[in-house]
C-alpha cells in the first residue's frame, strides 16, 4: 500500500510540474445576463487555457446557459463540466476555485484531496453562506484571490489564517474612446435596479428643465452593447456601496466618460479626488448630476479631470500584464502544491 501511495503522489507531482492538473472554477449560471464577476472568472480561465494550463468551468446544472450571449464565443471554448447527477472526480493535484458566494460548497468539498482557493470579488458576501463563527480554514481553504489591496487588507483581518493574493481585473479592449462628441445621455449603473429608478425619477421631478437629457440603465447588457452605449454618454452614475473593486467606473474612464459615484463602504485603491466626482451622501446625487450638466453645457469641465481619468484607466488596460499576473500566480500555486506533495513522499 505504501508503494502504491507513493506512486500516486509521484504521478500527481508530475501532473503539477507539467501543468496537467485541472483547475476548476465554480461559477453561477447568470441565465444569459451579463455579470462582471463572472466575466472576471472567465477571463482568468481563458488566459490559463491559452497558456497551456488545464482550466475547467464548473457549474451546477446540465442546462447551464453559458456566456456567449454577452461575451465573445471564445470564452465557451474553455472546457465546461456540470456537477448535476455526476460524481466529480478530483485528484490531489487538482485545484478548486470557489467564489465567495458559494461558501456552502466549501462544506461539501472539504474532504476532497485537492487544493482549494476562494475567489473573493466582493468582501461583503464572503460570510453570507457560512454559519456564524465559521471560517474558510475550517473547510480546508487557506488561499484566497482578491482584486485590490484595500480588499486584501480587510479579508486578512477577518480570515486571519488565509493567505491572500491580488489579481487585478483587466479592462476589456471593447472600452475605448469614441472620438466624436458625447450625446446628452447619462449612463446609470447600480447594484440594485431600484436605486437606478429612484435616481432617474427624483432627478426629473427636481430638475424638470433637464428633461431633454436621457438616462440609460446599463445593467444586463452584453459587453459590446454596454461599451457602445457607454461611449454615447457624457456622464456615468455609479452606486454600489458593497463594491470591492468597481470595474464600471474604470470602464467609463477608459471610454472618456466622467464618473459621478457614491463612495463604496470600502474605498477602492484606484479612487482619488481627481479622477471622478465622488460623494458620500446618496441623497445629494441628483444635485451633483444637475451641477455637472450645467458645467458640461457651459463647457466648464476641467481638462485635468479627463487627464486623471486616462491615467487611472491606463493602469488596468494592459492585457499583457493581466496575462502575466494570471500565469505567475497559478504557476506559484502549482509549484507550491508540488513541493507539498514532495514533502509527503519524504514521510512515506
Amino acid at each position: 500500500m505504501e508503494n502504491i501511495s507513493k506512486e500516486k503522489v509521484l504521478a500527481s507531482i508530475t501532473s503539477l510540474r507539467e501543468k496537467k492538473s485541472k483547475i476548476y472554477f465554480f461559477v453561477q449560471d447568470t441565465k444569459g445576463n451579463a455579470r462582471a464577476s463572472v466575466r472576471y472568472i472567465y477571463q482568468i480561465a481563458l488566459e490559463l487555457k491559452n497558456s497551456n494550463f488545464n482550466p475547467v468551468i464548473l457549474h451546477e446544472k446540465n442546462d447551464y446557459m453559458g456566456v456567449d450571449k454577452w461575451l465573445d464565443a471564445e470564452f465557451m471554448t474553455i472546457p465546461h463540466q456540470s456537477i448535476e447527477n455526476q460524481n466529480l472526480q478530483i485528484a490531489p493535484e487538482d485545484f478548486l476555485v470557489i467564489s465567495e458566494l458559494f461558501g456552502f460548497v466549501m462544506e461539501q468539498v472539504k474532504n476532497l484531496p485537492c487544493a482549494k482557493i476562494v475567489l473573493t470579488q466582493s468582501y461583503a458576501y464572503m460570510l453570507e453562506t457560512l454559519q456564524p463563527g465559521q471560517s474558510w480554514s475550517q473547510h480546508g481553504v487557506y488561499k484566497c484571490i482578491t482584486t485590490c489591496p484595500t480588499q486584501k487588507e480587510y479579508i486578512e483581518k477577518v480570515m486571519r489564517q488565509a493567505s491572500v493574493d491580488i489579481l487585478e481585473p483587466v479592462i476589456s479592449e471593447s472600452f475605448t474612446k469614441k472620438g466624436i462628441p458625447a450625446m446628452p445621455i447619462i449612463g446609470v449603473h447600480t447594484r440594485e435596479q431600484e436605486d437606478a429608478i429612484s435616481i432617474i425619477k427624483t432627478f426629473y421631478l427636481r430638475f424638470p428643465q433637464y428633461r431633454w437629457f436621457t438616462f440609460r440603465d446599463l445593467r444586463g447588457l452584453s459587453e459590446k452593447e454596454f461599451a457602445k452605449t457607454l461611449k454615447d454618454c457624457f456622464l456615468s452614475v455609479w452606486v454600489d456601496t458593497k463594491s470591492g473593486f468597481g470595474t464600471f467606473p474604470l470602464e467609463s474612464m477608459a471610454c472618456g466618460v466622467p464618473v459621478l459615484g457614491k463612495i463604496p463602504d470600502l474605498q477602492p485603491s484606484w479612487m482619488t479626488q481627481e479622477n471622478g466626482v465622488w460623494i458620500t451622501d446618496l441623497t445629494l446625487i441628483t444635485d451633483f448630476i444637475a451641477d455637472f450638466i450645467q458645467n458640461w453645457l457651459e463647457d466648464n469641465i476641467k481638462p485635468e479631470l479627463y487627464e486623471n481619468m486616462d491615467k487611472t484607466a491606463e493602469q488596468f488596460k494592459s492585457k499583457q500584464k493581466f496575462t502575466n499576473d494570471v500565469i505567475n500566480l497559478f504557476d506559484s500555486y502549482l509549484t507550491t502544491r508540488a513541493n507539498q506533495l514532495e514533502e509527503q513522499i519524504s514521510k512515506l
